[in-house]
């Protein structure tokens, strides 16, 4: 009997994950076009958000509403939004050598502490997407330095100072948006 118990819990476990698949299958392919993963345009990656030219640490008009962290690959420039559409703060970074492509993303893991791609101690590891197995993310440099990638590395790794990167780590949960502009 003992067997047959077994043999039965081994079935119904396998039609769960079976129903569980097809169900994971039917909700990926019905999602709605504007909240499936950002997909590089030609007019995406050269489009720049408008600025403000006579305030150029401004938010950017066009770059979301809501709660969000919106980061400049032209500018080289985070601003951290809160739910009024407010900039809390904005600085400036160091980007890696590869960057991410406009769009909107959403933080997928943090890490305390951790070695860098170059081997630089790091903390405050916010990370939000990949390219080509690169992961990016914000951080900062345990000893506050934010050196120029090395082009012929393959560094996803947005650095801010450490009191930038702290900012960061405290607004930035799993979960909270990143509008990535040119």
């Amino acid at each position: 009997m003992a067997g047959s118990s077994s043999t039965f819990v081994a079935v119904l476990t396998a039609a769960a994950v079976a129903t569980v698949g097809f169900l994971a299958y039917q909700a990926s392919a019905s999602v709605p076009a504007d909240l499936a993963a950002p997909r590089a345009s030609a007019s995406a990656s050269t489009t720049k958000a408008p600025r403000d030219t006579r305030n150029p640490t401004a938010l950017p008009a066009g770059s979301g509403t809501g709660a969000r962290v919106v980061y400049s690959t032209a500018d080289d420039r985070v601003w951290l939004v809160n739910a009024d559409g407010r900039a809390e703060h904005t600085f400036q970074v160091t980007p890696g050598s590869v960057d991410p492509l406009p769009g909107t993303y959403a933080v997928t893991s943090r890490s305390g502490a951790v070695t860098g791609t170059d081997g630089t101690p790091i903390e405050h590891v916010v990370r939000f997407t990949g390219v080509k197995g690169v992961s990016i993310g914000f951080s900062a440099a345990v000893d506050g330095s934010t050196p120029a990638p090395d082009p012929a590395a393959k560094t996803g790794g947005i650095r801010a100072s450490r009191a930038d990167g702290n900012a960061v780590w405290k607004f930035a949960t799993i979960g909270r948006r990143v509008v990535v502009i040119r």
